[in-house]
């Protein structure tokens, strides 16, 4: 890969680690020494003009990545595209945005607020995707969002980062698949996302995913500190397509619920 997008990986890697603890532990197990190869990154936003979709997928673009297929999360208001590089070890990046005009007036009052407060000259860079929280919000602010989605409180609280990062099972070195790597995962103490069981997927729709539950860290709001849950890991095994490829794209019913793994409400 080239140094800029390897310098940009580093960036979101460093941002993530800094509050997903588990996925440094969970790194040096299942890599036992090796270098791990990411399967995908996710990326959150808002639909809202100056920070959409299009807008985080600017510096992407710029670095030789190519839009591919789109998805709908309707019961989730959500709406996000993935993006493949040439390089087949670049991770592929999977973008969200919440679909701001289907909330109530206060929640979208609050979410405008926010981006309100963004340095327009950071909007459509490559600083822009790890550059975290710019915002401050109360804590009142966060939890009104949270009764109307899991996604907007947690975007409101940690802003632009790696929401995870996705190990590529296929390539992980003394795994034969995800079922083993969940096994050892339970082993070492770690707790996996059960929404829609732990294993969504598998070889019927050429993918199968697993997470863990997102670490919690603090957050300090403009008026209250918080634990709240922060970043998570997670794991993807590929199949092989009727041509002999593998599968690179996603499946809507197992994203929706590896959403889940950042829910701070039962």
């Amino acid at each position: 890969m080239e140094r800029a997008l390897t310098d940009l990986l580093e960036h979101l890697w460093q941002q993530f680690i800094a509050v997903t603890p588990s996925a440094v532990k969970i790194h040096q197990l299942l890599g036992q020494g090796q270098p791990i190869q990411n399967d995908h990154i996710a990326l959150r936003t808002f639909d809202l003009p100056s920070v959409g979709l299009e807008v985080l997928a600017r510096p992407w673009l710029e670095l030789g990545y190519q839009g591919q297929a789109e998805y709908e999360f309707t019961s989730k208001k959500i709406h996000a595209q993935y993006f493949s590089h040439p390089d087949p070890t670049a991770p592929l990046i999977f973008i969200s945005e919440l679909k701001t005009a289907e909330f109530s007036d206060c929640a979208q009052a609050i979410m405008r607020d926010l981006v309100a407060q963004l340095d327009s000259n950071l909007l459509g860079t490559p600083e822009m995707l790890y550059s975290g929280a710019q915002w401050r919000t109360q804590y009142h602010c966060y939890q009104a969002l949270l009764e109307e989605s899991e996604y907007a409180a947690w975007l409101a609280a940690w802003g632009y980062r790696a929401n995870h990062f996705t190990v590529n099972v296929n390539e992980l070195k003394g795994f034969s698949d995800l079922a083993q790597v969940n096994l050892t995962l339970h082993q070492a103490g770690f707790h996996l996302n059960t929404a829609g069981g732990e294993i969504k997927g598998g070889a019927d729709v050429y993918l199968a995913q697993s997470s863990t539950v997102a670490d919690k860290a603090e957050v300090t709001f403009l008026d209250e500190t918080h634990l709240i849950p922060s970043c998570f890991y997670e794991f993807a095994q590929r199949y092989e397509l009727p041509n002999g490829e593998l599968y690179r794209g996603f499946v809507e019913a197992s994203a929706d619920k590896i959403f889940h793994s950042t829910d701070s409400k039962g």
